[in-house]
């Protein structure tokens, strides 16, 4: 999928207009084949902020990471639920390094929430990080939509996606694709303007 520049843009002017995104310090935990690595790039060199890259080895490890996390004092991290759930289970064997660390906000990407999961981190770290769940694909240029995690959330098994980011929309159709009432499923559809420019040549 080609993503243009204009569409990460767009993705990180709105992401700033939620998360407050300068001069922070984010984590590029993910592999430059993920799209989630786009908005750790650049949401850090956009916003005058500084990168911190997550060695191989320092990634596959949730203990490792997690004391990276602490002495580098990052404050933006994505994360997929599950090597956060892990990255969570790190936290609660050492308690006091878990105390340093200098998160502002936490973004979940690339896989459901479970909240209810999500108990234990917000046991030991009341109050902080933001813990925002995001929803999106490839094609939308990474997140779609913006959610942020509240404790009566992880009452309930559903992952929430929240609304859409200010630059895009959602319509829920069926499979005619008429609009559908609300509670009524459907398919949830993002209008063109925040779309990449195609698949630069390969077959559909």
């Amino acid at each position: 999928m080609a993503i243009t520049h204009r569409n990460v843009v767009e993705l990180m002017a709105s992401l700033d207009n939620s998360l407050e995104l300068d001069g922070q310090v984010w984590s590029q935990w993910h592999s430059l084949a993920f799209d989630v690595s786009v908005c750790e790039i650049w949401g850090a060199l956009l916003h005058g902020g500084r990168l911190v890259v997550a060695p191989e080895q320092v990634a596959r490890s949730p203990e490792d990471f997690h004391a990276l996390l602490v002495s580098e004092q990052v404050c933006i991290l994505s994360q997929t639920p599950s090597a956060f759930y892990a990255l969570q289970t790190a936290d609660g064997l050492q308690p006091e390094l878990g105390q340093q660390l200098k998160l502002q906000a936490v973004v979940f990407a690339g896989e459901a929430l479970e909240p209810p999961r999500l108990r234990p981190w917000l046991d030991n770290h009341p109050g902080a990080p933001r813990l925002v769940n995001m929803y999106g694909t490839t094609e939308t240029t990474v997140h779609a939509s913006f959610r942020e995690v509240v404790n009566s959330d992880v009452d309930s098994n559903a992952s929430p996606i929240g609304v859409p980011l200010a630059h895009l929309g959602f319509f829920v159709l069926d499979g005619w694709l008429r609009p559908v009432p609300a509670g009524v499923v459907g398919s949830c559809i993002s209008p063109a303007p925040g779309w990449g420019a195609g698949t630069g040549g390969a077959p559909d």
